[in-house]
């Protein structure tokens, strides 16, 4: 599933070059992650980089994108190829 930025985003930037899909992008008034393009890092790291070094704690899976691993780790390597 790809995951998506809350209300809460303080727009600090931290999560942005963290991205390896480059999915994150700055929007008013919080920071977007292009779905179509998340793959909660599968096939880059272990876990999301983004949740990882957001200080505002506020990126949630989305709720209308709902991947299996496998689809995740396929995109990831289609948008790497």
């Amino acid at each position: 599933m790809a995951l998506l930025i809350t209300e809460n985003c303080t727009s600090c930037d931290a999560c942005r070059p963290v991205c390896p899909n480059e999915a994150i992008a700055a929007a008013a008034p919080v920071y977007i992650i292009d779905p179509l393009r998340c793959t909660e890092c599968v096939g880059a790291e272990d876990e999301p980089q983004c949740r990882l070094v957001c200080p505002a704690d506020c990126i949630e899976d989305h709720p209308d994108f709902r991947e299996s691993r496998a689809a995740l780790l396929a995109k990831y390597q289609e948008l790497h190829a």
